[in-house]
């Protein structure tokens, strides 16, 4: 049966704040992204120990690294140092937590550059690399639709998937609101979620979910409840679940802090309250697909 969790840093940024929200839902699991300011697998080793322990006396659970290995903040014409330093530093925290699954991507996209400019096959050889390094370890990278190579369409992502085989994906239901459309020519701004998520369905092992409106006046997509936006968030997972999905349900609210923009902030009181109304209106939803 699926399972509820979440980027609980949007409800807290201290551990405890963060296993407080999850035990307020009744759930048991946390997609670990930033602990105490930092990302996970950038935690020194006693700061790690000390997280690994409070999990352990609470009873909450890893169950996804949120990492930052090849995202929108690395470009693929820069070393692959730094990813592969991640990608090292986070396998023994995932196995000392039981955690199977990481999220990753696949570099940010070039500007100024055409989309079939974008140096596919440095990209699919990174990431195959990845791949190889997780999956022999017995770990399961999943790969976002964000802002990144993959995130560009569908078909992009269906390339990655058949330049790196076996890769699997964790799909976001908001973030094509948000994204260049680079399947159309010209291409467009704002993508549709069910057609980007209709075409790689298969592939999915997991699930974000974000949800909103496009500003017509900025242009912006503002970020609002799960299920009132154009992410076809019921849609989605109601066909996940009519599918036999089994895997992880994460909202990442997006309402009251935002992990890539500053701008968004609020009180630490605001967060809390709002990932866990998020959180209960997203079992609404999954509740009435079941």
């Amino acid at each position: 049966m699926a399972y509820m969790t979440g980027f609980a840093d949007e409800a807290a940024a201290d551990l405890d704040g963060q296993i407080r929200a999850t035990k307020a839902l009744g759930w048991q699991n946390i997609e670990a992204r930033k602990i105490g300011g930092k990302m996970i697998h950038d935690l020194s080793a006693a700061e790690f120990d000390a997280v690994y322990g409070r999990l352990q006396d609470a009873g909450v659970t890893i169950n996804c690294f949120g990492s930052a290995i090849a995202n929108w903040g690395k470009q693929i014409t820069d070393p692959f140092d730094s990813s592969l330093a991640e990608c090292r530093r986070a396998i023994p925290m995932m196995k000392k937590l039981g955690t199977k699954l990481v999220r990753i991507m696949s570099f940010a996209v070039l500007k100024g550059r055409g989309p079939e400019d974008q140096m596919e096959a440095e990209r699919f050889k990174r990431v195959r690399e990845l791949q190889k390094l997780f999956g022999d370890e017995g770990l399961i990278p999943v790969h976002e639709n964000c802002m990144n190579y993959g995130g560009m369409g569908w078909t992009y992502t269906l390339r990655l998937i058949e330049n790196v085989p076996g890769l699997k994906l964790v799909f976001d239901t908001g973030n094509p609101l948000s994204s260049t459309d680079h399947t159309k020519n010209p291409p467009v701004e704002g993508q549709s979620s069910w057609e980007f998520y209709s075409h790689v369905k298969e592939h999915v092992a997991y699930i974000h979910i974000k949800d909103g409106r496009k500003d017509p006046a900025t242009g912006k997509v503002v970020w609002g409840w799960c299920g009132e936006g154009d992410g076809d968030v019921a849609k989605i997972v109601g066909d996940m679940l009519a599918g036999g999905y089994d895997g992880g349900i994460s909202i990442e609210p997006h309402m009251k802090v935002v992990h890539h923009d500053a701008e968004v902030a609020a009180a630490e009181n605001a967060k809390y309250a709002n990932y866990v109304e998020y959180g209960r209106r997203m079992m609404k939803i999954v509740e009435a697909a079941r």
